[in-house]
């Protein structure tokens, strides 16, 4: 598996790599957190973000519509009052970012036809992704349902016969399972994970500053060396096997 840098577009100086899962609340924080820092910053325009998909829980069946309580209590041999006062530690960390998470209603799912799904969505990827996360974590919305991500892709605009028939499909199968065989190869395995131009790495829903510095490392790291003209006529260079004395 090659983990070359990907292309850039002609415009950006900095490619941005997020993987992320759905079913991941700190990645939920940590695109809101991110995506404030990327607004405040300068180049913003010169920054291309690229999604990549993630599954925690890849072996969690579809379609159980299970509460993520329970089926945390069964992962983990947790007790269900530690699940919920750690779910409660989550969203009042989420509130302060203006995140309305409520664990009492999120069903455990399998993510992966949503990761198809915003993968198919093209540009509108984001949007999608924003309303995924919305329906997972403060809606209640079973997101492993096609009906349901038929539903969540029409209300952010697409085409909802188009989605459907990508959905009875294998479309953007080898798209998500090229995102998860690229994050091992790197070596990821937490999730949200940033990584600018394939070079600078940050783990985790990290304050607003943290993917500040990111950002303008990235974008300091990438500019293009500035070489003044001076004047035409003028002594004191050597080129490639000349140097005149």
């Amino acid at each position: 598996m090659s983990i070359e840098s990907p292309e850039k577009s002609t415009a950006a100086a900095v490619v941005l790599e997020v993987w992320s899962d759905i079913a991941c609340p700190w990645c939920y924080i940590g695109k809101t957190r991110f995506e404030a820092a990327l607004a405040q910053f300068p180049h913003r325009e010169q920054v291309e973000v690229v999604w990549r998909s993630y599954q925690l829980s890849p072996d969690t069946p579809a379609g159980l519509r299970r509460s993520e309580i329970d089926a945390l209590v069964e992962m983990k041999g947790m007790p269900a009052d530690q699940v919920r006062q750690m779910f409660a530690h989550v969203a009042s960390t989420a509130a302060a970012d203006g995140l309305a998470m409520d664990f009492d209603t999120v069903i455990a799912a399998n993510t992966f036809d949503a990761h198809r799904l915003i993968h198919f969505a093209g540009d509108r990827g984001t949007d999608v992704m924003a309303a995924l996360f919305r329906a997972h974590f403060e809606q209640g919305r079973v997101i492993d349902d096609r009906d349901e991500l038929v539903a969540i892709a029409a209300e952010t605009g697409l085409d909802a016969d188009a989605v459907r028939a990508a959905l009875d499909s294998d479309a953007e199968a080898d798209r998500v399972r090229d995102d998860l065989a690229q994050a091992r190869a790197l070596g990821v395995t937490g999730v949200p994970f940033f990584v600018a131009n394939r070079a600078i790495g940050v783990s985790g829903a990290q304050p607003v500053e943290v993917f500040t510095q990111l950002l303008e490392k990235a974008y300091t790291d990438a500019k293009p060396l500035v070489t003044l003209a001076g004047a035409a006529d003028a002594d004191g260079a050597c080129t490639d096997g000349s140097c005149a004395v």
